[in-house]
């Protein structure tokens, strides 16, 4: 039985590929996914830990793990002065003490006077101290040049020179914090962090007076120190010895938890990317699977007559099933091998298009792991064997006896059972995804644990069982709509696409399987189309709503920008108000220095005396005038913490100021303001530098907008970290990150397409080979060749967009379902006709793409042979 089964592959090599290449790109999505987010972690710890010192001076009460460092827009929010470094330098305890100055808010911008890198990772800006790391390393490498000396130096990331168009030695444009907001540097160097590169990060590396003339007004001030131990001395010691002589208000912390707690930090992002991509990778195995199943089922079939033969010669069932399962085992090995190959290179595209995204993973931290390599064979492999084993099932189940019929395919097998199970199985998705517009119920279960009760989650498990199950019985749903079809193609095509359409009904179940794998593909896509659609309308109703002002001005990044920005366009003609906002952070009561993820950080809305005037504002309960000392929440917010009308809240700032204001309103939730919203002046008696996060515009009576606008933008023409905006640019600039996203899932989803148009040529190309006698009788009675292809080609377009149909039935209607989960974020519901036009015009295409090696194969067939054929 090894040997026959071993001829049967050799003898049909073409098949052998073709049944591979559905889970090969499975295996090799899953592999390349793997490779990237291995390579991720890589490059973030590298960073991490070649950018950490043996320990670290910072301010104490951070609000965050993280958050010593820089505030944007005037460096750390506390400051120590040169003789606490001093002193930490005589300690024993301490080899070397390096004090470091740290901020943000700069921008560099190109040989153009355009923006560098608008999106994506975040600016650094530092002083060069030159300490090691926590190996003893330098924590920077000088790729080129050297560090800068003079305040009129800069040393900046290779990739950050390179998009600029800058070399050593050239003047670099930059927009900074405070004073003159736009400056010039002499680029005496490229650098990089020590292990790790920078992840796409832009590198702005000063001397330590140029630092303080961006951070600290020029004053002889540092925002933290970097200490590398003596010999001998471990962390502990080091940060023991430390704190004896820090003043109030700052810590000492070991390189160890700077480590961790930047990992922390880091790790929701990087297993935000993971899981995101892990989910395609997961329903491209899956998709392969359906054509898997497909194929064995009709091999299965063709060969029914051989597997009777062997039946009759005393093979046992268990030596059939046996064989068929060992031919899938090697199919899976072939592809798991060539997928894994190919996720390699997959990882490499991947990392290309987020590093044009903004995210940089080096090339050599891309490698095939021991890990990846086991988990893709394991995969490739159980998912291959799983979708064989009911067709190797079947094949044992052949009577000797049919070795003797004229007639070698099996009879059509009873599909009640198999629909009456679909059938609740797709009942119960639906209930599922319903359970929110009825109502989520509070469901304990045995040992305390609570059912999520997360609208999405219960929408999102529905619709996966849902869709599962109409694949599960497509046959059956199929039938109604490839009757439609059939009668259509008949009318247009006249007796080929009748023949067409005959081809695709003779075995439901045959084609209901080969369509479900495009349906999966359209089902997301549709479901997506309908939650970004809803979302573009969302937006415009928001600003439709609530967008008071004529003009508003904020960074193309969402970034924050200096003041200095808002005060020159107050000089304006035709500008009568301005609103500022600033966004900063803050801990909700007191901080756990011990277990800092129990710290409640919120995000705070800075606000002026001008935010009720711009803005109409849903008052619940008292005002919305906040005053110095006060607080304007939101409803949700007050829910959330049980706050009443005047209750006071506190606030821990990084700096470790506290604040305890009262709460003077309580509003709807809105897109204008925060949940928790404090006067700006508030913020900065907390140390919080200033920075403008947003600027909200009231023109004077009777000017001209028009006038305005072009003056303001004349205004920040050679600043262009700032746009200024009406209604509708304000509208399509958010709509822009929404597309941005959205046509990232499309290009993740053509994967599962891909593979549905391989399956359909599979099915097409084994169909060919089974309807040999009867395509060579259908030649002889005078069907002309471009007839048989056409025929072929219609049967291929009728697959195609039955899966289309399913497919983009089941993505609105959970899209409508999801939408209406998420109606408090999702205020309106669309429908993008246009784009479900155009996915029902690729499936066409689809269908016309597959057809075209079976057909052209069809097409060659000798008439004569044909006939002769069994």
């Amino acid at each position: 039985m090894l040997r026959l089964t071993l001829r049967n592959l050799a003898a049909h090599k073409v098949r052998l590929l073709m049944s591979t290449l559905a889970i090969v790109l499975g295996v090799a999505f899953l592999a390349g996914v793997l490779t990237f987010s291995h390579g991720l972690d890589r490059t973030f710890s590298g960073i991490i830990n070649g950018s950490t010192p043996d320990a670290q001076v910072r301010p104490a009460n951070s609000a965050t793990d993280a958050e010593a460092a820089a505030r944007p827009g005037g460096g750390s929010a506390a400051s120590l002065k040169p003789e606490t470094i001093e002193r930490l330098r005589t300690l024993p305890e301490v080899e070397r003490a390096d004090g470091t100055v740290q901020g943000s808010g700069l921008y560099v911008l190109d040989t153009d006077d355009k923006l560098i890198n608008s999106s994506g990772a975040p600016t650094l800006s530092f002083n060069y101290t030159g300490s090691p790391n926590l190996l003893g390393e330098p924590m920077l490498e000088l790729q080129d040049g050297r560090w800068p000396k003079s305040t009129t130096e800069v040393v900046l990331d290779e990739g950050t020179a390179e998009k600029a168009g800058y070399e050593v030695g050239d003047s670099v444009a930059l927009i900074v914090p405070q004073g003159e907001t736009r400056r010039k540097a002499t680029l005496t160097g490229t650098a990089a962090f020590n292990g790790g590169g920078t992840a796409g990060a832009q590198l702005l590396v000063f001397s330590t007076i140029g630092a303080q003339e961006l951070f600290t007004e020029g004053k002889d001030l540092y925002s933290g120190v970097s200490l590398t131990a003596a010999p001998g001395v471990s962390q502990k010691e080091l940060v023991e010895a430390a704190n004896t002589v820090l003043p109030k208000g700052f810590e000492a912390i070991t390189g160890d938890k700077v480590v961790a707690e930047s990992e922390d930090a880091i790790g929701d992002f990087l297993d935000v990317i993971s899981v995101f991509l892990i989910v395609f990778a997961v329903i491209a195995v899956i998709v392969g699977a359906f054509i898997i199943v497909n194929t064995f089922s009709i091999l299965i079939a063709q060969r029914s007559r051989q597997l009777a033969l062997l039946r009759a010669l005393g093979a046992s069932r268990r030596q059939i099933t046996t064989s068929v399962l060992f031919e899938a085992l090697v199919m899976s090995l072939v592809a798991a091998t060539i997928g894994v190959l190919a996720g390699w290179g997959l990882a490499h595209a991947l990392a290309g298009a987020f590093r044009q995204a903004g995210l940089e993973i080096a090339s050599d931290v891309l490698v095939l792991t021991p890990r990846t390599i086991w988990v893709s064979y394991a995969v490739g492999v159980a998912v291959t064997l799983a979708a064989a084993l009911l067709p190797s099932r079947r094949a044992a189940k052949v009577p000797p006896v049919a070795a003797m019929r004229e007639d070698t395919q099996p009879p059509a097998r009873s599909t009640v059972l198999r629909t009456s199970v679909g059938l609740v199985l797709l009942l119960v998705g639906l209930g599922l995804a319903a359970v929110p517009r009825i109502g989520i119920p509070e469901i304990t279960l045995p040992g305390g644990f609570d059912v999520p009760t997360s609208p999405a989650l219960w929408v999102g498990v529905g619709a996966g069982i849902s869709i599962l199950s109409v694949a599960w019985i497509s046959a059956f749903l199929g039938r109604p709509v490839l009757a439609a079809l059939r009668t259509v193609s008949g009318l247009v095509f006249g007796m080929t696409g009748k023949l067409a359409g005959q081809n695709a009904m003779r075995d439901p179940r045959r084609t209901g399987a080969t369509a479900s794998a495009l349906m999966i593909g359209l089902a997301l896509v549709s479901l997506i189309g309908v939650l970004a659609a809803s979302m573009n309308a969302s937006i415009t109703d928001v600003v439709e709503e609530q967008f008071k002002p004529d003009l508003v001005v904020q960074s193309p990044t969402f970034t924050p920008f200096p003041t200095s920005i808002g005060d020159e366009m107050e000089e304006v003609e035709g500008v009568s108000t301005i609103s500022r906002s600033q966004i900063a952070q803050a801990v909700l009561g007191e901080v756990d220095l011990q277990n800092p993820k129990k710290n409640d950080v919120a995000f705070l809305f800075g606000v002026d005396e001008h935010l009720s005037r711009i803005y109409d504002l849903e008052v619940l309960e008292g005002t919305d005038a906040v005053k110095p000392g006060q607080v304007l929440v939101t409803d949700e917010e007050a829910e959330e913490h049980g706050w009443k009308l005047g209750d006071r809240i506190q606030l821990t700032f990084a700096s470790g100021r506290q604040l305890k204001p009262q709460i003077s309103g309580i509003i709807a939730r809105t897109q204008v303001t925060g949940n928790i919203n404090i006067r700006i002046e508030d913020l900065v008696s907390a140390k919080v530098p200033r920075e403008d996060a947003s600027l909200s515009i009231l023109l004077s009576p009777g000017a001209d907008a028009g006038a305005v606008h072009e003056r303001l933008d004349e205004l920040v023409e050679d600043r262009p970290v700032v746009a200024v905006q009406d209604k509708d640019e304000f509208a399509e600039s958010i709509k822009g990150q929404v597309n941005q996203l959205l046509y990232m899932i499309y290009g993740l989803l053509a994967l599962a397409i891909v593979i549905a148009v391989i399956g359909i040529v599979n099915t097409l190309g084994l169909s060919v080979i089974e309807r040999t006698r009867e395509i060579g009788l259908l030649r002889a009675i005078g069907l002309s060749r471009g007839q048989l292809r056409r025929m072929i080609t219609l049967e291929s377009v009728t697959i195609a967009v039955l899966g289309a149909v399913l497919g983009l039935a089941l993505g609105v209607l959970f899209g409508v379902l999801l939408r209406d989960a998420l109606r408090d974020d999702l205020t309106s519901l669309w429908v993008p006709l246009d784009q479900l036009a155009t996915f029902l015009g690729v499936a066409v295409v689809v269908g016309v793409l597959a057809a075209l090696l079976p057909a052209i194969r069809a097409g060659r067939e000798d008439v004569l042979e044909a006939i002769a054929s069994e």
